[in-house]
């Protein structure tokens, strides 16, 4: 009887599982389709991706190397149009090396302005790698000093001069020019004294930066002469009524008065009779 009412509670389990199954069936089945059909679809269409990613890397990795034997034999019109091509066609990395080639070319060519546009057009490439983007930025503020001012220098440059930043140390160079050029002498010492005592600072860089140093020191010398220069004639002039009148005893002295006022201006005193 045991035996009976055991395997007649086996078969209502059974007969419950699968109506469960039917039920899950029903409601799942074309979601397991799916996903048994995708499956072999999504891998195709990766592969065929990446097939044609290769394929193109592989093209313009040719084409960048034409370019170069091109430049290599100065056949530089040539070389400038297959960069440009590569740059505005080509994958990313190569797009990005291209850029950099023809920036470099313009610029040597003296195209200035066109060799700033790669640059920028570079350094704002989202797809580019960082190291060549902030390369590329420096390139284009260095290109733009002769002619920028100082705001624009700095907006430029600021981003690139922090401690952990690839060309920091470069970018702090060019400011403390750019903030020397623009008479802010200050400024200038604050970007370039940290450059002298830097360990990690290039010697070549650090001499450039003691000829910088000098140059401001310099500067401020003349500034402060010219100062006094200005000041110098006021004086002379509120003294040369006294001067005269106090040469009037004697016919030959009130030149010699009226001179020494102004031999003296320069340092500021005035000679006493």
């Amino acid at each position: 009887m045991a035996d009976q009412q055991d395997s007649l509670l086996r078969e209502v389990e059974e007969e419950i599982r699968r109506e469960q199954m039917a039920k899950l069936w029903q409601r799942y089945s074309g979601l397991v389709i799916a996903v048994v059909v995708l499956i072999p679809v999504a891998v195709m269409g990766y592969k065929f991706l990446e097939n044609r990613r290769i394929a193109a890397e592989q093209t313009a990795g040719a084409d960048y190397t034409a370019a170069e034997t091109l430049s290599d034999n100065k056949k530089k019109d040539e070389a400038e149009a297959a960069y440009k091509k590569l740059a505005d066609q080509g994958p990313s990395g190569y797009g990005s090396l291209a850029k950099m080639q023809l920036a470099a070319a313009q610029a040597k060519d003296g195209k200035t302005a066109d060799a700033i546009a790669t640059y920028d057009a570079l350094g704002k490439d989202s797809g580019a790698d960082n190291l060549l983007k902030s390369f590329a930025q420096l390139q284009a503020a260095s290109l733009r000093m002769p002619d920028a001012d100082y705001a624009e220098i700095q907006n430029r440059l600021t981003p690139l001069a922090g401690d952990d930043a690839p060309f920091g140390k470069s970018a702090r160079e060019l400011l403390g020019v750019a903030a020397y050029k623009a008479g802010k002498y200050d400024e200038a010492r604050k970007y370039l004294e940290p450059l002298l005592i830097d360990p990690n600072v290039s010697e070549a860089l650090q001499e450039r930066v003691k000829v910088l140093m000098s140059g401001i020191a310099a500067a401020e010398v003349g500034s402060s002469t010219k100062a006094s220069d200005a000041g110098a004639p006021k004086a002379s002039e509120a003294d040369a009524p006294k001067a005269a009148a106090s040469g009037t005893a004697d016919e030959g002295k009130p030149a010699e008065a009226a001179a020494s006022p102004k031999a003296d201006a320069a340092t500021g005193t005035e000679t006493k009779k």
